[in-house]
Formats: C-alpha cells, sequence, structure tokens
C-alpha cells in the first residue's frame, strides 16, 4: 500500500509539471506483486507465510518488557519490580480489568497475548485454507507445511486456552471484515488442536531429517502434544507423545560438558546447556525448539536482543544500596566511566548486566527451592546472590572507604537495612541463564543470543507429571530424577512426588523458558475438571473456578509478596483467584458487534454472554455448532 501510495503522489507531480511528459508516466507500475494469489502457489511460497509465525511466536522473549514477564510475575516465581513509577501490575485485582492499558512494556503484556495469539491463528490459517491451491511435489512435502500451519495454529490455542479459558476459534482464512465471533468451549478447541497435532506429529519433517535450527520439527509437534493431552486428562496421550520425543533415537538430555566453555574446569554442564553459542550446536542433543536471534539474520526481528539482563537483573547501580559507613555504595557503569569525577575500575556491569529489577524474584525461586547444597543451578558461579557483588563506586575508593571493594551487606553491625529498596535492588538470580553478552551497549541489557522454547527436559517433566496423574509415582520420580541427576542433586523418593514437587523442579530447571502462569493455569483447570485432591489436600470444580482454584492456591502459599501484600510506593501487592483467567480486552468484545464473546468471571462485563459454541469433529475441520 505505502508503494501504491507513492506512485500516486509522483502521478499527481507528473499532471502538474504539464504536457511535455509522456503520457507512459501516468500508467502506475507496481514494484512487486506479493499478492496472495501470486506468492501462496508453492512450498516456498506457504513456508514463507509461517514465517510470520515464527517471528511472532520470538518477540514473546525479546525486547524491553518482554511478554514472558508478564507471564512470569503472574505466578509463584516473580512480581512486577519496578517501583517508581505507577502502571506496572502489582494490585492485580484493582489494576487487570479489561478496559485496562493491557499491551505495555510498562503495565503487563496481556493484551500482546490475545493479539499475537490471533495474529500467528490468522497467518497458520492462510496456509491451511490454501494448502491445495498450491502445487506439490509430493503428498509428504504438502503434509509437512500443512503439519507445520497445524502447530503453530495449535501452540496459540493451547496458549490462550490456559491463559483466558474460552476463546473464539477460527479455523478458516479471513478474507473480508467480520464482527462476529462467537465464544467457543475451551475443551473442546483443546479436542481440535490435539487433532491436528497429531497429524502433524506424523508428518512434520524431525531434525535428523535436516530441518533448520529454528524451524518446527516433529518433536516439538509430539512435545506440544504432550501437553495438550495433559489439559485433556489423556494421559496415556501425554506419555506416548512425551516417549515419541525421549526416545526418537535423537534427543537426548546434555550430561557431558560441550561447546564454547567445555575446557573451563570452573564450569559446568549447565553453564555449558544455556550459553547462547552453544543452544544451536549440532552436538546440543537436548534442544527442540529454539528460538534464534543473531547479529548476522537480517530478516525482520532476527537479530533483536534479548534484553533479559535488564529485565531480571536486580537495580543494583541505584542509591539504594549503602555500605555500612553510609555511603553509596555501588555503580552500573562500565570499567572507565566517570562517576563523580571518578574512574571506574571495578567492573560489574560487563558481567552482570544493568538490571532494572522489572521482573523480581521472589524468595520461593531464589532461596527456598534451593535445598540441595550440590545443585549446580544454584552453585556459586551459576548463580548470584547480592553478597557475591563488591562495593565499587569509585568515591569510596577516592575517600579511603574501608568497604571498596568488599562484598554487599543487607545489614550493617546494630541490624539497620543497608538497602532502601529490597524489592527492586535486592534478590538472586540465575547468572548462568541471564547472562547474554552486549558489546555494543555500554551498558549491557542482554545482547543478540538463542533462547530455548522447547527443550527436552521440559518433556521429561510433562511425563513425568503424566505418570504421577496416573498414580505411577516411581516412573514419574525417575523422570524428574534424570533432569536432577543432570544437576548433580539429590534424587527423589517416589512418595515425595506430587506436582508441588514436579512445579518446584520446573521452577529449577525451566526459569524464563516456560510460561509459568499458563502451565499452573493448565493444573488448575485439571484439578477442577477431575475433581482429584491436590498436594494441600483441597478439591477444586469448575462451577466455582473464579472464586476457589489451584492457580490462586498456588500463588498464595509460594509468592509472599501477593500472600502477605508486601506494601510497595504505589501500590500494595495482591492477587485475587478470578486473574487464574486472564480478562479478554474490552476492545475485542466491544468491537465484535455482530457477535458475543464472553467475558471471563470477575471482570466487569462477564454478566452478558452466550454459551460457548462447541467444535465437533467430523470431515476436513470439522464444525462448529451452538450448545
Amino acid at each position: 500500500m505505502k508503494k501504491y501510495s507513492i506512485i500516486s503522489i509522483v502521478t499527481l507531480l507528473m499532471l502538474l509539471m504539464g504536457p511535455g511528459c509522456s503520457e507512459d508516466y501516468l500508467t502506475p507500475k507496481p514494484l512487486s506483486f506479493y499478492a496472495p494469489e501470486n506468492t501462496f502457489i508453492n512450498e516456498a511460497g506457504l513456508n514463507a507465510a509461517l514465517v510470520a509465525c515464527l517471528r511472532g511466536s520470538r518477540h514473546e522473549l525479546y525486547g524491553d518488557g518482554a511478554p514472558m514477564i508478564t507471564e512470569t510475575i503472574f505466578s509463584d516465581m516473580a512480581v512486577e519490580g519496578t517501583t517508581d513509577k505507577t502502571g506496572p501490575a502489582m494490585d492485580l485485582p484493582a489494576q487487570i480489568l479489561p478496559d485496562a492499558n493491557l499491551n505495555s512494556a510498562n503495565f503487563n503484556r496481556i493484551g500482546w497475548y490475545w493479539k499475537e495469539g490471533y495474529y500467528r491463528i490468522k497467518y497458520a490459517n492462510t496456509v491451511i485454507s490454501r494448502i491445495d491451491v498450491a502445487d506439490w511435489a509430493s503428498d509428504a512435502d504438502r503434509n509437512n507445511i500443512l503439519g507445520k500451519a497445524y502447530f503453530h495454529r495449535a501452540r496459540m490455542y493451547y496458549r490462550l486456552t490456559q491463559q483466558f479459558g474460552d476463546v473464539p476459534l477460527i479455523l478458516e482464512e479471513i478474507t473480508s471484515p467480520r464482527l462476529d465471533f462467537y465464544t467457543t468451549e475451551r475443551k473442546s478447541i483443546l479436542q481440535k488442536i490435539k487433532k491436528d497435532l497429531t497429524f502433524a506429529a506424523q508428518w512434520v519433517k524431525s531434525e535428523a531429517d535436516g530441518v533448520p535450527v529454528g524451524d518446527i520439527n516433529k518433536a516439538a509437534c509430539n512435545h506440544l502434544l504432550a501437553k495438550v493431552n495433559l489439559a485433556l486428562l489423556d494421559f496415556d496421550g501425554a506419555i506416548s507423545a512425551a516417549n515419541a520425543v525421549i526416545n526418537d533415537g535423537y534427543h537426548h538430555l546434555m550430561t557431558e560438558r560441550f561447546g564454547m566453555d567445555a575446557g573451563d574446569e570452573t564450569k559446568n554442564i549447565t553453564w555449558d546447556l544455556h550459553q547462547v553459542k552453544n543452544k544451536a550446536l549440532a552436538e546440543n542433543r537436548e534442544r527442540i525448539y529454539l528460538y534464534t536471534s543473531r547479529e548476522e539474520l537480517t530478516e525482520d526481528g532476527a537479530s533483536e536482543r534479548i534484553s533479559i539482563m535488564r529485565q531480571v537483573v536486580p537495580f543494583y547501580g541505584s542509591n539504594k544500596i549503602k555500605t555500612p559507613s553510609g555511603q553509596i555504595g555501588s555503580s552500573d557503569k562500565p570499567l572507565g566511566s566517570k562517576v563523580g569525577g571518578q574512574a571506574v575500575e571495578i567492573d560489574q556491569v560487563t558481567k552482570y548486566g544493568r538490571g532494572i529489577g522489572r521482573c523480581r524474584s521472589v524468595p520461593y525461586h531464589h532461596t527456598v527451592i534451593w535445598t540441595d547444597p550440590n545443585d549446580y543451578r544454584h552453585a556459586e558461579g551459576n548463580w548470584v546472590d547480592m553478597e557475591d557483588m563488591v562495593y565499587n563506586h569509585p568515591i569510596l575508593r577516592s575517600s579511603g572507604d574501608e568497604w571498596y571493594g568488599k562484598n554487599f551487606r543487607l545489614f550493617d553491625e546494630g541490624g539497620g537495612i543497608l538497602c532502601t529498596d529490597t524489592i527492586r535492588s535486592w534478590y538472586g538470580w540465575p547468572q548462568y541463564k541471564t547472562y547474554v553478552a552486549d558489546p555494543t551497549d555500554l551498558t549491557p541489557d542482554g545482547g543478540n543470543g538463542d533462547w530455548y522454547a522447547y527443550r527436552l527436559a521440559e518433556t521429561y517433566l510433562l511425563r513425568a507429571e503424566a505418570y504421577f496423574w496416573k498414580g505411577q509415582a516411581q516412573q514419574a520420580a525417575d523422570d524428574v530424577n534424570a533432569i536432577r541427576a543432570r544437576a548433580n542433586a539429590a534424587p527423589y523418593s517416589a512418595g515425595e512426588i506430587n506436582l508441588g514437587t514436579i512445579l518446584d523442579e520446573r521452577a529449577r530447571e525451566l526459569y524464563y523458558e516456560e510460561p509459568r502462569k499458563t502451565e499452573i493455569t493448565r493444573m488448575a483447570l485439571m484439578l477442577a475438571e477431575s475433581g482429584k485432591t491436590a498436594y494441600n489436600g483441597k478439591t477444586y470444580q469448575m462451577s466455582n473456578f473464579s472464586d476457589n482454584n489451584f492457580w490462586y492456591d498456588r500463588v498464595m502459599e509460594k509468592n509472599e509478596y501477593y500472600r502477605d501484600n508486601v506494601v510497595a510506593p504505589h501500590y500494595t501487592y495482591r492477587a485475587a483467584p478470578w486473574i487464574a483467567l486472564w480478562p479478554v480486552p474490552a476492545s475485542a468484545i466491544n468491537a465484535n458487534t455482530l457477535g458475543v464473546i464472553n467475558q471471563n468471571a470477575g471482570y466487569p462485563g462477564a454478566e452478558i454472554r452466550r454459551t460457548p459454541q462447541k467444535w465437533v469433529d467430523g470431515e476436513g475441520e470439522g464444525e462448529l455448532v451452538d450448545q
């Protein structure tokens, strides 16, 4: 459209110049013909359409205020930590409303998930609807592309149904404006995407067949199918899908040193596994699905900075951290920079990054779950506590302060606190994950780097969960212990395995990889549908899910900020049970004037609703029917 606008302007200028110009200049000449009917006619064209899905998937992790932060702070593991302004999601019942700002790096990214989810569904549906318009060399080629499109659509509907519950189900390319969408029952959406993923797992090519790093492969389809089967309470199906990955002869847990630092005896396998240059290595057989971001990649969005050090690391470079002598203790400026007229000689920012404490780990994550002193994931060099850092402000050196170069302390000799903002500036973090070199920035935020989307360690934990639900505690313990053994942690006994210990292990192993809120809500819905008793001794029902659910109980059990209503400068931290399902953005409901999209219980507008439609299996896509 921009190209045609330019042509129109040029045409107008030629007319104003008078009859001296040939009439040939008046004929618009489009510069390209990337219309659907010209592009989606072969394998290359349809596969190019799926690149938009890959790009959108990657955006969950990259950039400032990444959406993954929202998944993490709506859980048991973290809270929003930027205490210097209004807007960040802290008082959830008051702030998380359908007509609030739901798509801002400075507020939350709930609305991004809704909007981006349906964007990716749109791209996938375009390929699905046009699959037989294209020319194909073989059925295998056709079904590989169709399976990848099914994967992208299924992945978004899995996420949307665990984030928002019942949502509209769109199964075809939309070629004209529509204002008549209706909510579809969550469980029937899951049944539909299970069918699609079963097809995808059969036809999508594997990494062993040469699928490039960063593209969808057979193992990714089975990994997602395991999650969907869990959500449907199909535990045998979840085990079967996980087995298809674990036993495929290609993937295995990485237990031996490898990659860029393999010869460094001060490091270990946990460090190796998470260094960005190691994630795409051919020898890394734990990788299933990888987001790729590198400086040399030029397509849209492929060279984004992950910015994780800015998001996750504490704001240690502020004036909030004092020495026991009462002086400002730290600086986040690089070596040689002038601070107060003095040069920095102890550089901590290059090593740790310039954090702002946006995704603030709570004690459950940074302390409580680390009960094994031998666990590599919390070992010196891999994990950083504030006491590992040193007072480096150059004024301390020039003034002869005895604390210069000594380790941080939270309390002075008299018990007085030395950090005036412990929410934002004092907590531990997993350095082995958060360190991403950022040589283009003097105060590094986290540069270009690949990131795991799916990894075999999670496949083991999904299978462990399925075994637990089936009552096969020893098999569940064996799978959890495979992860713990790699991390040099002591094994669990079968009697110790429950959803709580599985969630604890996911917190240790999958920090900033798993969408934590999505997975806890999935478990909450499973408990409500099954009626099984949770480890806390409670049972739940779908009939009062918005008032009483496992997501809320888990968050209140583990996240003391929400449980204890910790007071921040602008808000008091609070949660509420209905936030287990996020509000549908009011803009989506209000624009849908010829249909009905239901609002979730607990939010304004929930009283205006229609019984959700249901997807019924049949030939092709099946059909949506009213109930």
